[in-house]
C-alpha cells in the first residue's frame, strides 16, 4: 500500500496515517505480518525516514517524518517548547460539560505509580441526539464532535481525558464505553476508533514558514459525520 503524502520537503514529510497501522517496529504487535508507517514510507519515497512522534495504532491522521538525522532535534524541539499546535477530531459519547474548556488531569505513566501532568484543550464543535437507545437508562443517545488539542503528550492523553470527562471515545476498546461501542458496531456497522489526527500548525525550524497541514477524516469517520448531520462543520 502506499501512504497518502500531506506536505514534504527537504527536510520533512507528512503522511496521513491509517488506523492500524503501527508508527514503527514494537513488541506489542501481535500480527503474524503487521504493517509500519516507518518502513513503508521509507520503500515508497525511496529514502530513510526519521519518525518525528508518535499517534496510536488506531488512531488515523497526521505523522510526521524527518529525511535526515540533522533534522530530528529541531521539530522536536517544536513540542518541547509547545510550538506546535496538533488538532484531532473525535466523536465521543454524551455532550461535553462545557462547549470549550481545559481538561487539567494528571495521568498516571504505564507501570508506573507517579502522576504525570496532562492538559488537553478540547472544543465541542456539534452536538446531535439521535431517536435510539444505546443504553437502557435513555429512550434516545447524544454524541459530541469535538476538537481536542493536547498541550501535553501523555499515552492516550485524549482517550483517558474524555474517558475521566465521561465523554468517552466512540469506539476505544480499552478507555471507552464498551456498550457504545457495540451501539456503533450493531447501527452502523463501525469497527474503528473515531479520533483522527486532523490539523497540524506550526513554524518551520529551518525555513520558518508557516506551515499547516491538514489530513482528510477516512470514510468511515465521515460515515457517521454525514449520519449526524455534520459534514459542513468540518468541510
Amino acid at each position: 500500500m502506499e501512504l497518502e503524502i500531506l506536505y514534504q520537503d527537504d527536510y520533512y514529510i507528512a503522511v496521513n496515517k491509517p488506523a492500524g497501522m503501527m508508527v514503527h517496529k514494537s513488541n506489542i504487535a501481535m500480527d503474524d505480518e503487521p504493517v509500519y508507517a516507518l518502513q513503508t514510507l521509507r520503500d515508497q519515497i525511496g529514502i530513510k525516514v526519521y519518525p518525528l512522534h508518535r499517534i496510536d495504532r488506531p488512531t488515523s491522521g497526521i505523522l510526521w517524518f524527518a529525511k535526515s538525522s540533522e533534522a530530528v532535534a529541531p521539530f522536536q524541539e517544536l513540542f518541547t517548547n509547545n510550538e506546535i499546535k496538533k488538532y484531532y477530531l473525535t466523536i465521543v459519547r454524551g455532550y461535553t460539560k462545557e462547549k470549550e474548556a481545559l481538561i487539567d488531569h494528571p495521568l498516571k505513566k504505564k507501570l508506573k505509580k507517579e502522576l504525570q501532568e496532562a492538559q488537553t484543550e478540547y472544543l465541542r464543535l456539534a452536538e446531535v441526539e439521535i431517536p435510539f437507545a444505546s443504553s437502557p437508562k435513555h429512550e434516545t443517545s447524544r454524541y459530541s464532535l469535538v476538537r481536542a488539542y493536547p498541550l501535553t503528550g501523555r499515552m492516550h492523553q485524549i482517550r483517558r481525558h474524555m474517558a475521566h470527562e465521561r465523554n468517552y471515545i466512540i469506539g476505544d476498546n480499552t478507555h471507552g464505553d464498551n456498550r457504545q461501542n457495540r451501539f456503533f458496531r450493531e447501527h452502523f456497522q463501525m469497527h474503528h476508533m473515531l479520533l483522527h489526527a486532523w490539523q497540524t500548525e506550526f513554524i518551520h525550524p529551518i525555513t520558518k514558514e508557516v506551515i499547516r497541514v491538514t489530513a482528510n477524516p477516512p470514510d468511515y469517520f465521515m460515515k457517521i459525520v454525514q449520519s449526524f448531520g455534520w459534514e459542513n462543520i468540518i468541510a
